[in-house]
């Protein structure tokens, strides 16, 4: 299971590479959630978990505050939640997930990014059933046992603890996100090397040198593309 965390975090480092587009998709998804609910993170768990994972992104404050205003009745933009699902080189897998405000200009650009990539759009359900929905928090300054005894005696029960690259990663089930970060609030650990309700592959593939880096070129446009809040794959990275 160790090999999940490292993607993700490659894909955070991605992202810090591109903060202003990063910034943007955040605002996007922000206001998204709060206008779907209720601006206040306290009473909309949706957009705390949004927030939450902002805050690993280094998301300034003031992007936050407007969108959340935005939300609370100056904005009337229109955006639907898609989900799309392909493969690429060597039968990897990806699902994408979008927010648009135009879904006749998003699923075009989302297929033709994957066919000018070597990759090629799949139907609905034909990746999505090999990944499983993860909420994945990371913690520095402990170790992996003082961990698991922090969260034995919050009563929860999660999939994994790890040790990873000067982390300790968390692995649990979704609904448990909240109740994991509260775990470590009452410890004293306010803060979250990544803190992320993701999917994660049940299995990852290795891709041939060739491949690989042509799956990197498909993962990078799709990711470019402004609709595209995130992007989700089977391949080892470490390999």
């Amino acid at each position: 299971m160790g090999r999940k965390w490292n993607n993700i975090k490659e894909k955070k480092a991605s992202k810090d590479a591109n903060t202003s587009k990063v910034y943007a998709k955040f605002g996007v998804e922000i206001y998204v959630v709060a206008k779907k609910g209720e601006p206040d993170p306290e009473s909309n768990r949706a957009l705390k978990v949004v927030l939450e994972r902002a805050k690993t992104y280094n998301v300034p404050k003031a992007i936050i505050d407007r969108a959340l205003e935005k939300a609370k009745g100056s904005g009337d933009e229109n955006y639907v939640e898609l989900r799309y699902e392909g493969f690429g080189p060597s039968g990897s897998m990806i699902v994408v997930d979008a927010l648009t405000n135009n879904v006749n200009r998003t699923a075009p650009l989302v297929r033709s990014t994957f066919s000018k990539n070597g990759g090629n759009m799949g139907v609905s359900g034909s990746v999505t059933y090999m990944f499983d929905p993860t909420a994945v928090i990371g913690v520095e300054g402990k170790t992996a046992d003082e961990v698991m005894e922090l969260l034995i005696e919050a009563d929860l029960d999660v999939r994994d603890v790890l040790e990873e690259d000067e982390a300790v990663i968390v692995y649990a089930e979704p609904d448990q996100f909240h109740a994991v970060q509260e775990a470590f609030r009452g410890a004293g650990i306010t803060e979250f090397t990544v803190a992320e309700l993701t999917l994660l592959p049940q299995n990852y593939v290795a891709l041939p040198e060739d491949a690989q880096a042509q799956f990197e070129k498909l993962i990078d446009a799709l990711e470019e593309l402004d609709d595209v809040q995130q992007v989700y794959h089977n391949v080892d990275s470490e390999e």
